[in-house]
């Protein structure tokens, strides 16, 4: 009887003991990079917070000599894996090291304004209308739908909303197709305009065709291209990235400041100058991890150090800095870097920090809207750029690896 008591402890054990390793290998993989990035003559360091072990996938004579910094004809190899293993023997994750050439940015911190135009109208939601006999009409209702962009009417290309008005009152009462572009895709869509009170054809759409908002540079090069934000521009009403026809960043003189609250987010309140003489450069990109575009040479008045660019297995849990014009100049101002997230799933939130400088405390509540973009600096390199700010506490905030950005 005894003897199968401990049998039965030992089963349970075994069970308890994989169960576990299951768990480990599954959270560990979620903590472990997809790929690292890694300059040309140095040692890729693989302490990622996790307790794996690091094993070479692909043991190569080239990628030998990379690992051991020889300077060699067959050190130009661009990439190897490695395999993470829990315990040195459970493998976890096959990471990809990639060699790139040593990276130097100019840092900015500067308050922009940006301004946007959608490729296409974005489509906010639709309303009742009502007709020039008072009735309450809803003809686009469940055939448009909120972050649709509407390209055409009847086959005809429209750029902007009055455009779009025009089309719609031009052709009447007689049913019109519509053209949206949803998720991605072409979708042509069939309505029956109405005619309202005031003579002309309507649809009963909310539209918007523009953008413009605050935010904050984070670098640009001695080419020109710059990158900012950190996230995509994207609608206020309906969450959706706009889709870019052509967009603009100008100088920006903040004016007020929000404070941030617990449930309340802060928010920068600045005067864009709209003037061509103060627009600082073209958006030729808006991505969900930032806008990147060229500066035009008017925005030569710049003032920013130069750092090296660190990637994220360089970061280290402390002491950092962001550099923020919130006080109408350049500052730095203390943070303290609590945690990484190397798992890439919410790939702006690679960073998370608290705010412990008092300065900035003091003037904002900590992060506040506005702020997004503004760099991340730690031992003298730039290692990212704040993204989000916590809802229910002004002073931590969320910051995107610089990598993601370049």
């Amino acid at each position: 009887m005894r003897h199968k008591f401990y049998f039965l402890i030992q089963q349970i054990t075994w069970v308890v003991f994989l169960f576990l390793t299951l768990f480990a290998v599954k959270t560990f993989e979620r903590a472990l990079p997809d790929e690292i990035y890694v300059p040309f003559g140095e040692r890729a360091d693989y302490r990622f917070g996790v307790p794996v072990s690091v094993t070479l996938k692909d043991d190569s004579e080239e990628v030998f000599y990379r690992l051991n910094g020889q300077e060699d004809a067959v050190a130009e190899a661009p990439f190897y894996t490695v395999t993470c293993k829990l315990f040195g023997i459970f493998p976890v994750k096959d990471v990809k090291v990639m060699m790139v050439d040593r990276q130097e940015v100019t840092a900015g911190g500067e308050a922009i304004g940006i301004y946007v135009k959608t490729d296409g109208i974005l489509v906010l939601g639709t309303a009742k209308i009502a007709d020039a006999w008072g009735n309450e009409c809803s003809p686009a209702q469940n055939l448009v739908q909120s972050g649709d962009y509407i390209v055409s009417v009847n086959g005809e290309k429209v750029c902007g909303k009055e455009e779009l008005i025009d089309k719609i009152d031009s052709y009447g009462s007689g049913r019109e197709i519509i053209g949206v572009m949803r998720k991605g895709e072409y979708v042509e869509v069939s309505m029956n305009p109405v005619k309202g009170e005031t003579g002309k054809y309507r649809l009963g759409i909310w539209v918007r065709d523009d953008l413009a908002g605050v935010g904050t540079l984070t670098y640009y090069r001695q080419d020109g291209s710059f990158g900012a934000l950190g996230h995509a521009v994207s609608d206020g009403d309906t969450g959706v990235q706009m889709s870019l026809s052509e967009g603009y960043i100008y100088e920006t003189k903040i004016v007020s400041i929000q404070k941030g609250k617990k449930g309340v987010p802060g928010e920068l309140a600045g005067i864009i100058d709209y003037g061509k003489s103060h627009c600082m450069g073209s958006i030729t990109e808006n991505s969900p991890l930032g806008i990147r575009g060229m500066l035009n040479d008017t925005a030569g008045e710049l003032e920013g150090e130069v750092y090296e660019v660190a990637y994220k297995q360089d970061i280290a849990l402390g002491k950092a800095y962001i550099i923020s014009e919130v006080s109408g100049e350049r500052v730095e101002y203390e943070i303290e870097i609590e945690s990484l997230d190397y798992s890439g799933d919410e790939e702006n939130k690679g960073i998370l920090f608290k705010v412990t400088d008092e300065r900035l405390l003091d003037l904002t509540g900590g992060i506040v809207q506005g702020m997004s973009g503004s760099p991340i600096i730690q031992n003298g390199k730039m290692i990212g750029a704040v993204t989000h700010v916590f809802v229910s506490d002004a002073s931590m905030g969320y910051g995107i690896f610089i990598e993601k950005m370049l």
